[in-house]
């Protein structure tokens, strides 16, 4: 249902519309011709800060949804998926791109895991919520906003939050300054244009904006139309928000959660029909040209050599057709343990710091971004809870050559269904080719040399390989250990939450 919020602001998305019909985003330019604003029509100027370089990085972190393995052109993708990415290739030759970086199966519990460090099944957000109750990140959980806004840095997020829709819950609650986008996730953006859920009274979700201090407030119904659009305004806002802070000299940390390439994949107008090989390949082209805007913006505000940025994804591609991704030379999609569902895109830069070019192997969990960028932009990590991220700092400035990890336990949803040890694998559930149904356990596990078979076909047997059980269920055990420790947050625990004393 609207709200008075939403029709105070349906004239000005409606008028978007329009707008974004008239004009055009010019694909890896520096303007960005996206009227979207919802509320803001004003054309952008970047201008060069005249600051010097701040003791602390920039951070722009760049998170795309459901974005597969398979799909970058450094990645295997590009063309052979219908849309060169050069923008991001490029970022790739100036950084350093990782071929085993890892992250949770499920969209919620990704991002939980990218802002509190904590693999999801500690923080009560193991799945994605579907239904009613309370869901999301309690305020007891330190985000990595709340870690850097302690540091001294101005902090945003601009687009998908998907870890509580609640006041209390908001990015505004979370440690962020500022935020504008969904509180949850695009599927719902279906729900207006069904007669049924509107004879049901079923409340859409809003489009939303919020500063820390006061309530978000909902500029209007996240619909279809607003799904072609929202990533134009997130790739607006961002910028906006890089040009306010780097004229301040003050560091920043922006996080950019954008909506692509999640279902429905439908591009911005501009770019409908660009690639000539439909929605999903548009969209992507959509991706690249709006993470060159955002990366010619750092140039032009001269604030390149002292800003880190990284791009990722927060779990495997799709498995719905017709917006199905790819996962490269992995199988399987996301909700599954398969490595199609854990390995994905991650390209890090950092000019003259972070080597260029460079390509690794090494085993990284997303739950490492946290403690790193802490370590970096020093920032004291909390010591009264367990934090499973591990600082990456010499690994990612070519200090190392090995990575601070060896392996990690594979949750989806509430189920430990494998763990990755080195470059072996050993699962205790089938694989899951239903991604909705889950897996049925196996009475014997079984384990994947991921070297020799990356696609997990062919399990290892006889006695040479049972000695890998040995340094993988160590993983295991060390976990469950600390799982008594400190206790997991149950689900739709309300505020305020204590843990229980020890």
């Amino acid at each position: 249902m609207s709200t008075d919020a939403d029709r105070e602001t349906k004239p000005e998305i409606k008028t978007t519309n329009r707008a974004l019909d008239r004009r055009s985003i010019l694909l890896g330019g520096t303007t960005l011709a996206a009227a979207s604003a919802l509320g803001a029509a004003a054309p952008i100027r970047i201008a060069q800060a005249q600051q010097r370089p701040a003791a602390k990085p920039n951070i722009v972190f760049i998170l795309m949804d459901n974005l597969g393995y398979g799909e970058l052109g450094v990645y295997g993708g590009g063309i052979t998926r219908g849309a060169p990415t050069p923008r991001i290739d490029r970022l790739a030759a100036e950084g350093t791109r990782l071929t085993n970086f890892n992250v949770e199966a499920q969209c919620t519990p990704s991002r939980s895991a990218i802002m509190t460090g904590r693999f999801a099944i500690r923080s009560g957000t193991h799945s994605v919520p579907i239904g009613e109750g309370l869901e999301g990140l309690t305020q007891w959980e330190v985000t990595i906003a709340k870690l850097l806004s302690a540091a001294g840095y101005a902090t945003a997020a601009f687009g998908k939050w998907h870890l509580g829709s609640t006041d209390g819950r908001l990015p505004n609650d979370q440690g962020f300054d500022e935020w504008y986008g969904i509180p949850r996730t695009t599927d719902e953006a279906f729900w207006p244009s069904d007669a049924a859920a509107k004879a049901a009274s079923v409340p859409f979700e809003p489009v939303m904006e919020g500063r820390k201090g006061e309530k978000s407030r909902a500029l209007g119904v996240y619909d279809l139309d607003q799904r072609r659009l929202i990533d134009a305004e997130i790739t607006r806002r961002t910028i906006d928000f890089m040009q306010r802070s780097a004229g301040t000299g003050k560091p920043f940390y922006a996080y950019v959660p954008f909506t692509q390439v999640h279902f429905p994949t439908l591009p911005n107008l501009a770019f409908a029909g660009k690639t000539g090989f439909g929605d999903f390949p548009d969209a992507l082209a959509e991706m690249d040209a709006h993470v060159g805007e955002i990366l010619d913006a750092v140039d032009s505000l001269g604030i390149r050599d002292n800003t880190i940025v990284v791009f990722t994804s927060d779990n495997g591609p799709e498995a719905t057709w017709p917006w199905q991704g790819s996962s490269g030379p992995w199988r399987g999609y996301y909700f599954t343990h398969m490595e199609g569902s854990l390995r994905v895109p991650f390209i890090i830069r950092w000019p003259n710091r972070i080597p260029a070019g460079r390509v690794s192997n090494e085993i990284v969990h997303e739950v490492d971004t946290f403690t790193t960028l802490a370590a970096i932009a020093g920032a004291t990590i909390p010591a009264d809870r367990a934090i499973d991220g591990v600082d990456q700092a010499d690994f990612l400035l070519g200090k190392s050559e090995t990575s601070n990890r060896e392996g990690f336990p594979v949750y989806v949803a509430d189920r430990l269904e494998a763990v990755k040890w080195r470059n072996w694998k050993i699962v205790f559930y089938d694989e899951q080719r239903d991604w909705w149904t889950p897996p049925t356990k196996l009475g014997e596990p079984k384990a994947f040399d991921l070297i020799t078979d990356p696609k997990e076909e062919y399990p290892a047997t006889g006695l040479r390989s049972t000695w890998i059980s040995k340094p993988a269920m160590n993983i295991v055990v060390e976990f469950e250990k600390s799982l008594k420790k400190y206790p997991p947050i149950a689900p739709g625990t309300p505020d305020p939450y204590s843990p229980p004393t020890r």
